[in-house]
């Protein structure tokens, strides 16, 4: 046999490897897509239920629908993500105040900070969490089962643990 045709031997033996190679590789790619497709965000739905009904059922009520003293949370919670979350309910004061206000950078934002802080300026109608550690260590539980009431996945019921 010629080397030419000896290279063409080789390159025909070599290339079903080759290929399978690939095959498998393609095929293993679509269940790790599903699994990120189907993950949940991080937390507990049922430790923030729990933390929720110690801390905050209280004031907003035990499904978050809200009472007379505090608003639905369902709605709010919808239309923010995780981190908007957790500024909120570790360092904001009053869920009333505009967004862009509260949100503000500078002089104003420390004078308004100061108004709040010397009772002043808004009822203090939430405390900041920052300092209470059961609430602190879990936020992202209070997120994930708020945003699975808002989102329609978790009912007014207790979660399954």
């Amino acid at each position: 046999m010629s080397k030419p045709s000896r290279i063409v031997v080789v390159i025909a033996a070599a290339l079903p490897l080759l290929l399978s190679a690939c095959a498998v590789e393609v095929q293993n790619l679509q269940p790790a897509q599903e699994l990120a497709r189907k993950s949940k965000p991080p937390g507990s739905v049922y430790t923030g239920w729990r933390v929720f009904q110690d801390k905050c059922a209280r004031c907003h009520g035990p499904a978050a629908s809200g009472t007379a003293g505090a608003p639905d949370l369902l709605p709010r919670v919808q239309q923010m993500g995780s981190r908007r979350f957790v500024g909120l309910v570790l360092q904001r004061y009053d869920w009333n105040l505009p967004a862009a206000q509260a949100g503000s950078e500078g002089a104003a934002r420390d004078a308004l900070i100061e108004a709040v802080l010397q009772r002043q300026a808004g009822a203090l109608s939430m405390p900041a969490w920052q300092g209470n550690p059961e609430v602190s260590a879990h936020i992202v539980d209070l997120y994930a089962y708020l945003s699975a009431r808002a989102q329609g996945t978790q009912g007014p019921e207790r979660p399954a643990p």
